[in-house]
């Protein structure tokens, strides 16, 4: 099976560790269509670049990597890999509630990079399933109240009337 090459933004103020990741990512044969050292540059950037796939740090100037995620999923939903120094579950937990797919302590490795990239794409890919799936049952329930608002419904039994009342 061959793999489809990813575009992916890198959001990290850190230029050595931006450096080395967009080194990993682009090994494996992925491209890098834009880099952001802060959040609000990287929510900017998602909106603007369209990319498969964003790898975001947590702290990072003018917004943090979290608030910024959240943003991406509000302005434009793709997949957002946490990056962090701090391996920490509170952490993990956190940014899983901002919207990111998937977390990843650093110094991150090729193999851990190309595992979270599976992990992100398809997490994500539910995610987009889960809300097409509500937005179909709402419209759903939004026809069911026009319909009893139409039906003749018998407020005792629950049944519909027939034309003679019944």
């Amino acid at each position: 099976m061959e793999k489809k090459a990813l575009r992916i933004l890198v959001a990290e103020d850190d230029f050595i560790i931006s450096q080395d990741i967009r080194k990993i990512l682009e090994g494996i044969g992925h491209q890098v269509v834009a880099e952001a050292a802060t959040g609000r540059e990287a929510v900017d950037l998602t909106v603007e670049h369209g990319p498969d796939l964003v790898f975001m740090d947590i702290r990072m100037p003018e917004m943090d990597g979290l608030a910024a995620a959240d943003l991406i999923q509000e302005k434009r939903p793709t997949p957002v890999i946490v990056l962090t120094a701090y391996d920490d579950d509170e952490l993990a937990l956190r940014a899983a509630r901002s919207g990111a797919s998937a977390f990843l302590v650093k110094p991150a490795r090729e193999r851990e990079i190309r595992r979270v990239i599976v992990i992100a794409l398809a997490r994500h890919g539910d995610l987009m399933e889960c809300r097409r799936l509500n937005q179909e049952l709402a419209q759903a329930l939004r026809e069911i109240k026009i319909l009893r608002g139409i039906l003749p419904i018998c407020s005792f039994c629950k049944n519909i009337r027939n034309a003679t009342g019944y």
